[in-house]
């Protein structure tokens, strides 16, 4: 995981949520940690890490996430035991 990921999940970690973490940033972490994202329908992705399962929307017509997909995100991968 190099550093821009690093950022990444530490924005996802602060409190209160943020609303500004580009979505294509979320991506890659999700990459870098070796999870799968696939396109669902409309603006559906689903993404799977560590054998747990999700479905996220990408954001439109912004690029950035809201502060409730950011905890859905934090959620996500606590039961992907990324972080505890």
């Amino acid at each position: 995981m190099n550093s821009k990921n690093q950022r990444t999940l530490e924005w996802i970690l602060e409190r209160p949520d943020r609303s500004d973490i580009p979505w294509k940033d979320v991506e890659k972490l999700i990459i870098a940690l070796g999870g799968e994202i696939s396109e669902g329908r409309g603006s559906r992705v689903r993404i799977c890490l560590n054998g747990v399962r999700a479905v996220f929307h990408r954001p439109h017509p912004e690029r950035v996430t809201d502060r409730g997909t950011v905890s859905s995100m934090r959620r996500f991968l606590k039961e992907a035991e990324v972080i505890s």
